[in-house]
């Protein structure tokens, strides 16, 4: 077909479906109340841990450029940008090497499964361009260049699985010939500081193909369960960059059960204090998203108040690194997910497949290692909320509300006792019963010196984090 009959189609279906999408879009939605934001975030907040999914044509080039690493750490999804390529020949670089085997997601699929995982949020477009789906608009995409719908696989692959299903889609676009970057001097691009190749660009001809893609992937793959935008900056966010508000109304539209989280915007309100991973504060408009996205770190007394989610690599990479070989130990990761639980959030861990689709031996053991940590522990990571201490010299505390109006705690014991006396310092509620969730041997317990003391077996029967079931009457009562 002529390029010019080609750009002539692809132009009428996205003045089509832009049409379309905008009707709705400015239909005004009813602002949900408390309640049913409730239960709307409910599987969310008892689910406490996901999987994360960065694949894409940056993937097969495996941190590789021109047969040299391009570096040993940091994210290898950004290396268009780091080698400052222009996307054309970024894609011919690229694309050869971007081969998915027929059965990786599920692979996928069964690996979040077995790790105790609850849902899965996976790249349907990078900063890099490249849409993983079969889109009607554009041809730099799964459908036009590899004939495949990998959206479509791995939805349905997720589905088999029991999995919740989360759509990560970066609002950048380093391949766009609209995308307007020169209008923000904080966000990235590969040819930042130089003119654009093209002449003038047109940003909102951009950010119709912005929603015109968006709006597929709302509309062809049955319920989705959470979209994860990223990114903006202080200097180019919110309505002027991305028309914010009408994308997340086309998107509650189709999906009004979706969750989202707050990073089409870069304000405080939208619990952004900067532009840094750690910029971000306990200050959250729900008109702005559902959800807080702390990165590559926890917060050291969680986000009270708000809902939350620590998003973390396995090594320190997010899409896949020949050179990265940096992983996190089973223990770092096992603690971790104890620690976000105990302070109220979720944890959403990454694992960075090869171009083909695998994923990293190394990430399967660790996932692995979480899943048989899981498998006996999970009931105290699943629909648990904070902990009630302040801190606890030995470990970590999660806790669930039991019928008749008892407390659960479950207390994840890092450093056992060598004396044989697990110590709960300051909890003047009455015990009722403890047990090891490994084996269900009951446990003596006492209270001694205003708090509550734990008899304990003299070795650990987990090394990482032993959990204990201390149920108690009533709500927690500390007194200090």
């Amino acid at each position: 077909m002529p390029a010019k009959f080609h750009t002539a189609i692809v132009c009428t279906i996205i003045s089509l479906t832009i049409g379309a999408c905008v009707a709705r879009a400015q239909q005004p939605l009813a602002a949900p109340t408390p309640d049913q934001r409730d239960a709307r975030m409910k599987w969310w907040r008892e689910a406490r841990f996901g999987m994360f999914v960065h694949w894409g044509l940056y993937s097969g080039l495996a941190g590789t450029w021109d047969g040299k690493p391009v570096g040993t750490k940091g994210g290898m999804e950004w290396i268009q940008q780091r080698v400052k390529a222009d996307t054309d020949t970024y894609a011919k670089k690229a694309i050869p090497l971007f081969k998915p085997t027929p059965d990786f997601a599920r692979q996928w699929a069964r690996l979040a499964r077995e790790a105790g995982c609850r849902y899965v949020v996976f790249t349907s477009k990078h900063h890099e361009g490249f849409a993983l789906h079969d889109s009607k608009v554009g041809d730099y995409n799964a459908g036009s260049v590899l004939h495949r719908d990998l959206v479509k696989e791995i939805v349905e692959a997720l589905h088999a699985e029991g999995l919740k299903v989360g759509f990560y889609h970066s609002v950048i676009d380093w391949h766009h010939d609209q995308y307007a970057y020169e209008l923000s001097k904080q966000l990235p691009h590969p040819l930042k500081g130089q003119p654009y190749p093209n002449g003038q660009r047109d940003h909102a001809k951009y950010l119709d193909y912005l929603h015109a893609q968006v709006s597929e992937l709302m509309s062809n793959y049955g319920p989705i369960d959470v979209l994860w935008w990223d990114y903006s900056s202080q200097d180019f966010q919110g309505d002027a960059a991305w028309r914010a508000s009408d994308l997340m109304k086309l998107v509650r539209t189709k999906q009004p059960g979706i969750i989202m989280n707050n990073r089409l915007f870069r304000i405080p309100e939208a619990g952004f204090t900067g532009m840094g991973t750690n910029a971000i504060s306990s200050q959250l408009d729900p008109k702005y998203g559902d959800f807080i996205t702390p990165e590559q770190h926890i917060p050291a007394t969680g986000m009270p108040g708000v809902d939350w989610e620590t998003c973390m690599t396995l090594n320190t990479t997010w899409g896949y690194s020949d050179h990265d070989h940096a992983w996190k130990s089973d223990e770092t990761l096992i603690r971790n997910l104890i620690d976000i639980a105990s302070k109220g959030g979720n944890y959403l861990l990454n694992i960075g497949p090869k171009g083909d689709g695998s994923v990293p031996a190394e990430s399967v053991k660790s996932m692995q290692a979480i899943g048989a940590w899981m498998k006996i522990n999970g009931e105290s990571i699943y629909a648990t909320t904070a902990s009630p201490f302040a801190k606890l010299d030995w470990g970590r505390c999660t806790q669930k509300k039991l019928d008749g109006g008892s407390t659960r705690l479950y207390l994840h014991v890092f450093d056992w006792p060598k004396d044989g006396k697990l110590v709960v310092p300051g909890l003047a509620s009455k015990p009722v019963k403890a047990v090891l969730l490994a084996d269900g041997k009951a446990l003596a317990t006492s209270v001694e010196n205003g708090g509550v003391v734990v008899s304990v077996p003299a070795e650990a029967p987990d090394k990482i984090a032993t959990v204990i079931a201390l149920d108690i009457e009533g709500l927690p009562k500390i007194t200090k």
